[in-house]
């Protein structure tokens, strides 16, 4: 079994991630485990968790995630692919390259969201920060799927 992480954030970048794979899934050699994960960046800090529960604040950042994953997941089962999906709450790249390790998988598919080469080293995208944490294969898809 093949596993496979997919990131979605949202953007039409990373869905075209999902279509890609949705189109390449039947070359791979073995049967594929599809993992999406989205990462919430941490909102509430210091005196904000004084004021809003612990419970509320979880559900806040599980809610969020599972409303961007969710057109990955309906794609995915239109494609007869099951899968499975992680909320997350993190620095982005360190914690899809965390929850990958976890999983055991061995590929990471996702969108370097189309920033240019210059743009990327001043902004720091995730995908390149993810290239330079991953001791996994990372699969970048560009353009539409």
């Amino acid at each position: 079994m093949l596993k496979v992480m997919v990131p979605v954030d949202g953007s039409e970048h990373s869905m075209n991630a999902v279509r890609f794979l949705i189109k390449k899934v039947a070359l791979y050699r073995d049967p594929v485990e599809i993992h999406l994960i989205n990462v919430q960046y941490p909102i509430a800090s210091g005196n904000v968790k004084h004021f809003i529960s612990h419970e509320a604040i979880e559900k806040f950042y599980h809610d969020s995630a599972m409303l961007v994953l969710q057109p990955a997941r309906n794609l995915l089962e239109q494609a007869g692919i099951p899968c499975f999906f992680h909320a997350a709450v993190g620095e982005p790249a360190e914690t899809i390259v965390r929850y990958a390790r976890e999983k055991a998988c061995k590929q990471i598919v996702m969108s370097p969201r189309g920033l240019g080469t210059v743009s990327g080293m001043l902004l720091g995208s995730v995908s390149t920060k993810v290239l330079h944490l991953s001791e996994i294969p990372v699969l970048l898809v560009k353009g539409d799927a």
